[in-house]
């Protein structure tokens, strides 16, 4: 860490605390060469992937037009605020975590595909429907036939 008021290279930590919220850690420093004190904060940086369309263009993740999709599909259907809430947030999650720098959209609409299907089965119809660009009626009876199946009992 370079010291903000000779450039010096050297400096020493004098005390570090974590900051009340916990997101922060706070670090009181002393020049080895002027001998001037000063604080340095440390903060995670995480920031949203870029989202690769299926044409090659690139645009901001956009939470809203996430949110959008879900009320789409979830339009009359008994599922609450909260819930979808929940969905968008661990989409979010997924993505901050995944440490990438660019997605495809495939991958956000697999991600909204999973959601779905855990909260209601026919609102993962209602948007596999569009996502996968249904062409007849046998594919329709397939998603159907996904989403019908009982789960398999574990080992």
């Amino acid at each position: 860490m370079k010291c903000p008021f000779c450039q010096h290279d050297e400096t020493q930590v004098l005390d570090t605390r974590v900051s009340e919220e916990g997101d922060a850690v706070r670090r009181r420093r002393r020049c080895a060469q002027c001998d001037k004190r000063f604080t340095t904060y440390e903060r995670i940086e995480l920031s949203m992937p870029i989202i690769v369309k299926k044409n090659g263009s690139r645009t901001e993740f956009a939470p809203a037009k996430l949110r959008g999709s879900f009320m789409l599909a979830l339009r009359k259907r008994p599922v609450s605020a909260e819930a979808i809430d929940t969905a968008v947030a661990t989409i979010e999650e997924k993505l901050l975590t995944s440490g990438r720098r660019e997605v495809d959209s495939g991958y956000v609409g697999e991600l909204v595909m999973q959601e779905l299907k855990r909260l209601d089965k026919i609102a993962y119809i209602r948007f596999a429907s569009v996502y996968k660009n249904f062409e007849d009626l046998a594919e329709f009876q397939e998603a159907i036939a996904e989403v019908g199946q009982a789960p398999k009992p574990r080992k």
